[in-house]
């Protein structure tokens, strides 16, 4: 058997003898064969293959990871498989591979509200702060007969540099003006799209196209101008992608047909459905709050949380909506989306990854362990007339387009329950309403008593006064707060509860960036974390539908409640039902 000197041993004898001379030809031959290797093209391309790439523009998503600004389908691949440009600095094979992309995004629906006051000043801060690629056009299409300078001008009303006042404001709003076009058309037209292809592939001019479509146009023309818009106005060798606003339907049923219809003329990749809650900074925060900080994970759970609330409030009724909002309704177009999105993130399990299926493969665990939602776990209610002083302010059904006799619940209070190993028996209550006292969005998270509380009679009975809360204020003035017992300062024993607050412009006096922002943002990178997908959207329904139909077939009446109060009674029977008091009450900071 053959023996291995060990390196560390200080024998003479070896197995092989060491001989200068046999070193010397050995590395001779080395030098030969990399001589030979150098002059082959075909070893050199392989060395370039292997060099890493960079890209030629790279930001940030709002997950924090360094995305590219557009990916790349192969030329000839079926639009939907998309294909992630390789990072580093390009060395080209081949010419067809130095061809540079460019984003096209339409903005269908370009005379609407949502475009002029949120998509286009989203569109125009992004590049205000230089994140949008080089090479990049945004059309506006809408059945609105309108040259490419009246939709400018139109634009240009709702444009401001909010972020900070720099000199170059006015010149990037110019430049910025000089790529936006228009194109009138029907929107269940092919010929139409037909014509807004080719005026794209004239701005394209035989780049690299890649196409992003953002549907501000009601639900019941979504199909159409998926339709035409794939079949007409797909990129040919990039990637098309379509977002697409809430409401997904009004119940399980309505759901998945328009899924179904999408899915007919594109993949589910290619779909980004929109909850604009999900990309505001609080709620984008709610998981760093939780898995970054080690005194927040432990008592995340039913052992030390009592309950947590979700509350939605505005102080403008449906003034010129009313029309929209009567087939809908508060628990359609709040609750069932924006409220549940949040308290699935609140309640998930530590996921794998930050990656974006990772993330929604817990929140979809959330909402199908939810108990199905009875009929005595909720309450409705509508606003009704009401005077104060001189000023008079309308019912919900004054508005002319609501039906006299409407039922349509303007609030809407329930209690639901997750049966999981983390949160079982814990109440989760959301309340949502119009034409309250005041605007408000956030999270309430009231943690339990105290065993054995050494203070409890300086409290005196009432010890939900001394429970510590955890408040995260989505809107408006961003904070989050935590109420905590403390000792006044003094010779006596006097407690006080007091707030360690972090309040957002304070500590941060940068404005804080529109939601629209950071969704468009991450739908030009193909960041799906904050966009919903298709099986948690059926989750979602299939947990309000039981309870929508019950409501419609019961003929449920809604508690009518004044125009600017704190909403109906119902709620507060509701929480006591449930040991809660809402947290809110007499909370107006």
């Amino acid at each position: 058997m053959a023996t291995y000197p060990s390196p560390c041993s200080s024998s003479s004898t070896s197995s092989t003898p060491f001989s200068f001379k046999n070193e010397t030809r050995q590395f001779n031959k080395v030098i030969t064969l990399l001589r030979e290797a150098h002059s082959s093209s075909r070893w050199v391309s392989q060395i370039r293959l292997r060099i890493p790439a960079r890209k030629h523009f790279q930001l940030k998503s709002s997950n924090g990871h360094p995305l590219n600004a557009v990916s790349f389908n192969d030329a000839g691949s079926p639009v939907g498989k998309e294909q992630t440009e390789p990072r580093g600095k390009v060395f080209p094979i081949s010419d067809s591979e130095n061809v540079e992309s460019k984003l096209s995004i339409t903005v269908v629906g370009a005379s609407g509200d949502l475009a002029k006051k949120k998509i286009f000043p989203a569109l125009f801060a992004l590049y205000y702060e230089d994140c949008l690629p080089e090479n990049f056009v945004v059309f506006g299409y809408a059945r609105t007969e309108m040259t490419d300078e009246e939709l400018r001008n139109v634009i240009s009303t709702t444009l401001t540099c909010r972020i900070d006042q720099r000199e170059n404001c006015e010149g990037k709003m110019d430049q910025f003006l000089k790529r936006c076009f228009y194109h009138a058309g029907q929107y269940n037209s092919e010929e139409h799209f037909a014509e807004l292809d080719r005026k794209l592939k004239e701005k394209e001019a035989g780049s690299k196209s890649n196409r992003l479509f953002y549907l501000s146009i009601p639900p019941n023309i979504f199909v159409d101008v998926v339709r035409c818009a794939s079949v007409r106005a797909s990129s040919a060798n990039g990637w098309t992608r379509v977002i697409v606003e809430k409401p997904f339907g009004r119940d399980s049923e309505s759901s998945a047909q328009l899924t179904k219809c999408l899915k007919h003329y594109l993949t589910e990749d290619q779909i980004f459905r929109i909850d604009h809650y999900l990309g505001k900074e609080l709620v984008e925060n709610l998981s760093v709050l939780r898995f970054s900080n080690l005194v927040f994970e432990p008592v995340w759970s039913r052992n030390y949380i009592r309950n947590v609330q979700l509350i939605f409030s505005e102080d403008f009724g449906t003034e010129g909506r009313g029309g929209y909002f009567d087939k809908y309704g508060i628990i359609r177009d709040i609750m069932q989306n924006h409220l549940l999105q949040i308290l699935a993130l609140f309640a998930m399990e530590t996921p794998v990854s930050l990656d974006a299926e990772d993330i929604r493969n817990e929140k979809v665990k959330v909402i199908r362990s939810m108990r199905p939602l009875l009929l005595e776990d909720v309450v409705v209610g509508q606003y009704k007339g009401h005077s104060k002083g001189s000023k008079s302010y309308p019912a919900y059904i004054d508005d002319p387009t609501v039906p006299k006799d409407s039922r349509t619940p303007t609030f809407a209070a329930a209690a639901l329950f997750i049966d999981n190993a983390r949160w079982d028996g814990v109440p989760f209550l959301m309340k949502a309403g119009k034409a309250l006292h005041t605007k408000r969005a956030e999270i309430r998270v009231q943690f339990r008593h105290v065993p054995g509380n050494l203070y409890k009679r300086n409290f005196g009975t009432d010890l939900d006064k001394a429970t510590n809360e955890l408040v995260l204020r989505v809107q408006p003035d961003e904070a989050i707060y935590l109420k905590i017992n403390n000792k006044v300062p003094g010779l006596g024993m006097r407690l006080d509860r007091s707030d360690l607050n972090l309040l957002y412009r304070s500590r941060y006096p940068a404005e804080i960036p529109d939601a629209y922002e950071r969704l468009l943002l991450d739908a030009i990178e193909g960041e799906r974390r904050l966009f919903i997908r298709s099986d948690e959207l059926d989750a979602a329904w299939a947990l309000f539908t039981p309870l929508l139909k019950q409501l419609d077939e019961k003929k449920i009446v809604p508690e009518l409640y004044p125009y600017g109060s704190r909403g109906p009674v119902g709620p507060h029977y509701l929480a006591a039902k449930h040991n809660v008091r809402w947290g809110d009450l007499g909370d107006d900071d």
